[in-house]
């Protein structure tokens, strides 16, 4: 497997196919699971967030959305494990991208778990963008890289909404410039913000850019389960990335997982 700059092997084919099913194909043999671990942090802080802010139905924009993932299991109770059969399974194979949206749609139409929240996606992958938006589990995209420029007068008008901002991975490849380009477009509303980021990559620039935006940032006690290694050599190369960063990876990465920390902002006084 080829690996990218960062040491890790390059998935990116997986985040530009019409549909999710290499997605979770691919994932599921590395176990991957951190959305399903971020999913009771985010529900608890779009909560106190609801009842701070006094903002009923509150709109979370997730950075690297890819196919809508958080969404889903934050707005229809899904789990990870459902995901995975639902487009990992051998009947999926079978179907048609038609006849897996209109599955999804089901659902997002069936109500029965729905949670009172909106959901804008912002991803590089047009096609995984418009997979969500077509199922039915994001409300709003931006397909953008802002890594590069500044989101369009359109695409900040949806960032504008945005009163959380969450990632569950994407953070390191995404510095800095995409976060404080997010802050900017939603101008005085200053969005809370809850990142999983992997150890391998330093937080340090993102959390110096929030302060000076008027964040106060705290890491939540804990590490997080993000996937398997897929070969030794991704591992060993994450390991030697660990120690240039000075991150002991001792009962951690050691032990074959890549592991994220999960670093929660909001604004000075809130």
């Amino acid at each position: 497997m080829r690996v990218d700059t960062t040491g890790k092997i390059s998935l990116d084919h997986i985040y530009t196919e019409p549909d999710p099913r290499a997605y979770f194909s691919t994932l599921r043999e590395l176990d991957y699971n951190i959305p399903e671990l971020a999913k009771p942090h985010f529900s608890r802080l779009i909560a106190e967030y609801r009842d701070a802010r006094r903002v009923p139905v509150p709109t979370v924009v997730d950075i690297g959305c890819s196919y809508g993932i958080n969404a889903a299991l934050l707005k229809y109770g899904v789990t990870m494990a459902e995901l995975y059969d639902r487009y990992g399974g051998p009947d999926a194979r079978r179907l048609s991208r038609a006849a897996l949206l209109s599955r999804d749609r089901e659902l997002v139409h069936s109500g029965e778990r729905a949670n009172g929240v909106r959901f804008i996606g912002l991803d590089a992958s047009g096609n995984a963008l418009s997979y969500a938006l077509d199922a039915g589990f994001l409300d709003g995209a931006v397909h953008a890289d802002l890594e590069d420029g500044d989101p369009t007068p359109a695409q900040a008008a949806q960032l504008a909404g945005a009163d959380l901002v969450v990632s569950t991975g994407c953070l390191g490849y995404v510095t800095e410039r995409t976060v404080g380009r997010v802050i900017e477009a939603a101008g005085g509303r200053r969005p809370w913000m809850a990142h999983f980021i992997l150890r391998m990559f330093p937080f340090d620039p993102i959390a110096d850019a929030l302060a000076a935006a008027g964040y106060a940032t705290v890491r939540h006690d804990g590490l997080f389960r993000q996937r398997r290694f897929a070969t030794a050599e991704e591992q060993s190369l994450v390991l030697d990335r660990l120690a240039d960063a000075g991150v002991d990876p001792s009962g951690a990465e050691t032990g074959g997982w890549l592991y994220a920390g999960l670093y929660l902002s909001r604004p000075r006084g809130e």
